[in-house]
């Protein structure tokens, strides 16, 4: 018979899994309290939820939630981070982490239900941030068509300076 309280802590950790888009298993053995606290607190910043609980519940959770391929990694001491903003910035600050402690080490991550190894987790860290990214596209889509506006007003200025000295001329004559 299971406990209401493991229960609860299983729903709860489904309900994480179902409703936020990606998310980063990590291994925080050797963090201290401080350096804990100031993970959760850049975590907290880029509008990440770090997870910590017992393996047999994160896989229980995941499961029936429908996320497979990540059980293999609920072994030893396990976080999750979870996010549904920006999967590039929860990257950034786990890298930044590691890069400065080398802890947590990501052990896999999972970005719109695929999942990738830790080694990837660089490229995705050192992608930019999602309105960087949004500004690039705009440009790209904007920039062809200021080029095609500007041809068509150089060409219609000329075809109404050719019409007025035609005018002009013709004025001119009579």
């Amino acid at each position: 018979m299971a406990r209401p309280e493991k229960v609860q802590a299983v729903t709860e950790m489904k309900r994480l899994f179902e409703s936020y888009g990606s998310f980063f298993v990590t291994d925080y053995q050797g963090l201290n309290v401080a350096d804990m606290t100031t993970l959760r607190r850049n975590l907290r910043g880029s509008n990440v939820k770090y997870l910590i609980a017992k393996n047999t519940l994160l896989k229980l959770a995941a499961k029936e939630a429908g996320v497979t391929g990540v059980d293999e990694h609920f072994v030893g001491p396990t976080a999750v981070a979870f996010t549904s903003d920006d999967p590039a910035a929860a990257a950034k600050v786990l890298y930044d982490s590691f890069k400065a402690r080398e802890l947590p080490r990501v052990k896999v991550f999972v970005v719109d239900q695929r999942v990738y190894g830790a080694t990837d987790i660089r490229r995705l860290a050192d992608l930019p941030p999602r309105e960087v990214l949004l500004s690039q596209l705009v440009a790209a889509v904007e920039s062809p068509l200021t080029a095609l506006v500007g041809s068509l007003d150089g060409f219609f200025r000329e075809l109404v300076g050719s019409l007025d000295a035609l005018t002009e001329k013709r004025k001119g004559e009579s």
